[in-house]
């Protein structure tokens, strides 16, 4: 499958993700459900460090909507409710 000359990179079956073949760091995922959470996120943002921004949105006592933990897929990841309600799937490849 190729959208905007993204290819699939991964598909769990719940959610997949497409990257750029020039420029593998250009990344979208979508989601049908979510397997390990307890919401769908409405978008998802790699970082270069998860840990040091999971400690500043905490320190900033924004609302952790599903604690930092590492997937078995390779990544390790929070969930944080922006001002306007929105789920935000920060992510780190590890």
């Amino acid at each position: 499958m190729s959208l905007l000359g993204f290819e699939e990179v991964m598909d769990t079956g719940w959610m997949m993700t497409m990257a750029s073949p020039s420029n593998p760091t250009a990344q979208i995922s979508f989601f049908t459900h979510e397997q390990t959470a307890p919401v769908v996120p409405d978008i998802s943002v790699e970082v270069e460090d998860v840990d040091a921004v999971y400690a500043a949105v905490r320190e900033r006592g924004a609302e952790i909507v599903r604690e930092l933990r590492d997937e078995e897929w390779g990544v390790r990841r929070f969930f944080v409710r922006d001002p306007n309600g929105r789920v935000l799937n920060v992510v780190s490849h590890r």
